[in-house]
């Protein structure tokens, strides 16, 4: 087993032993699932993508006026290229760009599309999970740093955890560096359900292909057919909740280990919280972070950050990237 599958199998040991039962959002995209995600940012209910990328489309021009030239560009979680093209179209005078993602194939098709697109611009891709330590490469070490972190990925982490992972990307880009950040806002439950629920299923498919994949990877032995999707607005937590709900009694068996279901009982996949403009920058001040700027549509549905690194602040120490995944309270 290498240790990706090692990685994997220890958090469905660990999630699944709990109470509740829970795995993490970051193992739903292996090629199939990052497929899926894709299909459903096309979709009309799913306006989370088009309304980033309409923004960044209309404000282009000025949000890389606060990215300098010669800047490194690190993107997390980098996924499917559509955004940050509109980005780098913006940037000539962009370093280097460095993609980081958990999905290796996915990650690699898409560097060498841009560097087919973008023959001037230096591509270092970097395949490892954006949550976990990494280093950037040594040979950008003397250009400022810029970062992007698009598709209100921000939400799928706990409060703290979201606190927490602002503060690592501090200690990775520097003090005075940027971070474009896309952070969807409140809006109304129905508008919420809808965008997580669609009517062809595709989100459904998404969230059980997490049961596949457990499958494929890890021998998993269990009934997929025997889960279904269920996504809610938590009001009193201001987020989206997904789930993969018991239909009857069932048993996964993985690793010498037996995990059983009553009926209607959950594993709980993703949370995606959605902020007020205000609440965000309470969040980025904590990190270490003050909102230069921002950008948002007519309907007030997302919002994009311009944050800045507080000069001044000591970054000498990596935050502990262990807390990004706490035990429950």
């Amino acid at each position: 087993m290498n240790d990706d599958h090692a990685g994997f199998m220890a958090d469905v040991i660990t999630g699944l032993s709990a109470t509740p039962k829970r795995l993490p959002p970051k193992y739903f995209y292996d090629a199939a699932g990052s497929a899926l995600f894709l299909d459903i940012t096309r979709l009309d209910e799913y306006y989370v993508t088009r309304t980033e990328l309409a923004i960044l489309q209309t404000h282009a021009s000025d949000i890389a006026s606060h990215i300098p030239a010669g800047s490194a560009l690190v993107e997390f979680g980098s996924g499917a290229s559509t955004k940050i093209r509109t980005l780098l179209n913006a940037l000539p005078q962009l370093a280097a760009y460095v993609p980081v993602d958990i999905s290796t194939e996915l990650l690699a098709q898409e560097a060498a599309e841009l560097s087919r697109d973008f023959p001037g611009l230096p591509i270092y891709p970097i395949a490892v999970d954006f949550t976990t330590d990494f280093r950037l490469p040594s040979t950008l070490e003397n250009h400022p740093k810029a970062g992007f972190f698009p598709g209100s990925t921000i939400g799928n982490f706990e409060p703290r955890e979201a606190q927490h992972f602002l503060a690592c990307a501090a200690h990775t880009l520097g003090a005075g560096a940027i971070f474009i950040v896309g952070v969807d806002l409140e809006k109304s439950p129905e508008t919420l359900h809808a965008a997580y629920n669609d009517a062809v299923g595709i989100t459904a498919r998404f969230n059980l292909n997490m049961l596949t994949r457990m499958q494929r990877e890890l021998g998993a032995t269990l009934d997929p057919h025997g889960f279904r999707h269920h996504a809610f607005y938590n009001e009193i937590e201001r987020r989206i909740e997904m789930h993969l709900v018991a239909n009857g009694a069932q048993t996964i068996r993985v690793n010498g280990n037996a995990f059983e279901f009553a009926n209607g009982e959950s594993i709980h996949t993703e949370n995606s919280y959605k902020y007020t403009q205000a609440r965000f920058a309470d969040l980025a001040r904590s990190a270490g972070w003050d909102i230069e700027a921002s950008w948002t549509d007519s309907q007030q549905h997302m919002s994009i950050q311009a944050l800045r690194c507080r000069r001044g602040e000591s970054m000498s120490e990596r935050p502990d990237h262990a807390k990004l995944h706490p035990p429950p309270d």
